[in-house]
């Protein structure tokens, strides 16, 4: 019979060095050799300079996914090559075609303004959920620094209850991780949802926060769940 032992926990050094081999490896993170990661007690920043907001946030994923990255403060900086110029009005244009396109979102209730490369949306959406598809869709486009999400999710459904929303939690949990999330406490308060406990990965805990904010009614999603990768 085979005995399964806990992982021994990395050093912030085996950390820093997996987290350079994960940048490499992730095809959309061009830039890898210019990003600066520091480790402390499984805190990672990320320094340095990439040509895109999408290479930013692919480089921020592949440091969440190595295992033992409890959070991950990115600091690196998006200077787009100099050939390429591109106006905060080219931007503004570019953000409403994109949010007119995605059949996810109402794009007459969402509001965009620009400067200087960085997008701030203001408005209502109607689920929580919505709130990223709509980051989502303009994310990735050309002179897009940033983006500041202002979004709230404007009122329609009923509060949910708490034992739905953790229903729909543990579910995706199942289906997503094969585990559950350890000591999980859900609280609902007018359409706020809080979420507490202890999870192995940043992908558990966006896995969570995700099943809450597809419930009816939810109108804002509070994760303080922690990661834990030695639980």
């Amino acid at each position: 019979m085979t005995t399964l032992t806990a992982a021994r926990p990395r050093t912030d050094e085996e950390l820093a060095h997996a987290i350079h081999e994960e940048l490499r490896w992730d095809r959309h993170v061009a830039s890898s050799a210019a990003i600066g990661v520091a480790v402390n007690h499984g805190v990672v920043t990320l320094t340095g300079e990439v040509a895109s907001l999408a290479e930013k946030t692919a480089a921020l994923s592949a440091a969440h996914r190595v295992a033992g990255v409890r959070d991950v403060a990115n600091d690196i900086v998006v200077v787009f090559p100099g050939s390429m110029p591109v106006t905060d009005a080219d931007i503004a244009q570019m953000v409403r075609r994109a949010l007119a396109w995605d059949t996810l979102l109402s794009d007459k209730t969402i509001q965009s303004t620009v400067a200087h490369g960085w997008v701030t949306l203001e408005g209502t959406v109607s689920r929580w959920s919505s709130l990223y598809d709509a980051e989502s869709a303009i994310r990735n486009l050309h002179g897009v620094r940033g983006v500041t999400n202002n979004l709230t999710v404007a009122p329609g459904d009923p509060e949910p209850d708490s034992t739905s929303v953790r229903t729909s939690i543990e579910a995706a949990l199942e289906r997503q991780t094969m585990r559950e999330v350890s000591g999980l406490t859900v609280t609902v308060d007018g359409g706020t949802v809080t979420l507490k406990g202890k999870v192995r990965s940043w992908q558990e805990k966006l896995a969570a926060a995700g099943a809450a904010g597809f419930a009816p009614g939810v109108r804002h999603v509070d994760n303080l769940l922690v990661v834990d990768p030695y639980i």
